[in-house]
């Protein structure tokens, strides 16, 4: 039950923070819709920022599950290009909602974030070490993370998608006779 109220919060990221006002009405909106009482919401997410990091996390282990099914796909190329399609759009829409969960003062990265960026590296690493016989030699999960983010953080979801076809096409590693 709590898990829903996980998903009902990202259509209620508007959710005040703690100690401002309307907070209160919006929490019991979030709990009423996910079924359960506001004892239990407040009990499970104190704050709206660990409602925010709660819903990023299951967004992110979502991402890395995705990815890991994808590591038994028969054509490990394209498994690895319809991970960073997902990936794309992943930090291209949820990238406010990790930056909201994960907001300090001075602006370091919280112990959270970097959970997050280690799993996704992990999945990356499998799919990109699976894929790497017909991958440039030089690449790496690194490299791939950094080209997509770079798509991703710049334009809009669609285009951050189109951008990472273009990419696979450079990555691609290059036969003799493809001139």
């Amino acid at each position: 039950m709590v898990g829903q109220g996980v998903r009902l919060a990202e259509r209620e990221c508007g959710v005040p923070r703690a100690g401002q006002p309307g907070e209160h009405a919006a929490a019991e909106g979030v709990a009423r819709r996910a079924g359960v009482g506001n004892a239990t919401l407040y009990r499970h997410f104190p704050t709206r920022a660990e409602l925010l990091a709660a819903l990023y996390t299951d967004e992110v282990a979502a991402l890395c599950d995705h990815g890991n099914q994808l590591l038994a796909a028969p054509a490990p190329v394209e498994a690895l290009f319809t991970w960073l399609d997902a990936f794309v759009a992943h930090v291209a829409t949820k990238r406010p909602l990790a930056l909201a969960a994960t907001d300090v003062p001075d602006g370091r990265r919280t112990p959270m974030f970097e959970e997050w960026h280690a799993a996704i590296t992990t999945t990356a690493t499998a799919l990109v070490r699976r894929a790497q016989p017909a991958l440039r030699p030089d690449i790496t999960a690194t490299d791939v993370l950094a080209l997509a983010s770079g798509a991703a953080l710049t334009t809009d979801a669609q285009n951050a998608r189109r951008l990472v076809a273009v990419l696979r096409d450079g990555l691609t590693a290059r036969h003799d006779n493809d001139g």
